[in-house]
């Protein structure tokens, strides 16, 4: 006999001790779950900026709900269960087991070593959230020593010519990094000299 398969309280729970999920996203993944359908672990997309929440291989921050639906399954289930899913999340957040700030925070110091706000950001707002005023200026505060840290560590020295700047230049506006931030780390200016 098979074993029983764990209930959307004890899929949350696993998920969560993981790793933090936003709101949104963990209710995707239980509504699959809750469907019967598979539930993939989280895919590492190919990098670049049209790949839904990419990462380094590996780090498994990709958004599972981007997997493609398969209600084509004979004899799939029509039942809605949105209103188990709402209410689980509901008593999962009540005590303390998700937050959507948490997460944010989460999301933003594991980012902000290697990405500019932009690139934070967007990830954020894939999950339907945004950093609140005083992270947000904290972030812009810090963006130029995080974007020549990244710099340093990936060239460490000033482009010899012209298309090396350039290519300087798309590596941190890649990463995230603003325009102005990428031009003055490429001058080589610092925050007392700006």
């Amino acid at each position: 006999m098979p074993p029983r398969p764990a209930s959307l309280k004890v899929r949350a729970l696993q998920w969560l001790a993981q790793r933090e999920h936003s709101r949104a996203e963990l209710r995707a993944r239980l509504l699959r779950a809750a469907a019967g359908r598979p539930v993939p672990p989280p895919a590492v997309s190919a990098p670049g900026w049209a790949a839904p929440l990419e990462g380094p291989a590996g780090d498994g921050d990709t958004f599972a709900a981007d997997a493609p639906d398969d209600d084509s399954q004979a004899g799939a289930d029509p039942v809605d269960h949105a209103p188990e899913v709402d209410a689980l999340l509901d008593w999962l957040s009540a005590r303390g087991y998700l937050s959507d700030q948490r997460f944010i925070d989460s999301r933003i110091h594991t980012r902000q070593g290697r990405y500019g706000n932009l690139r934070i950001e967007r990830e954020l707002a894939q999950h339907g959230l945004a950093p609140d005023a005083d992270t947000r200026q904290q972030l812009r505060d810090t963006e130029l020593a995080r974007a020549h840290e990244v710099w340093q560590r990936k060239y460490g020295a000033p482009a010899a010519d012209p298309g090396e700047r350039l290519r300087q230049m798309r590596f941190l506006a890649g990463r995230g990094f603003s325009s102005d931030v990428v031009r003055r780390v490429i001058r080589g200016l610092t925050d007392d000299e700006a």
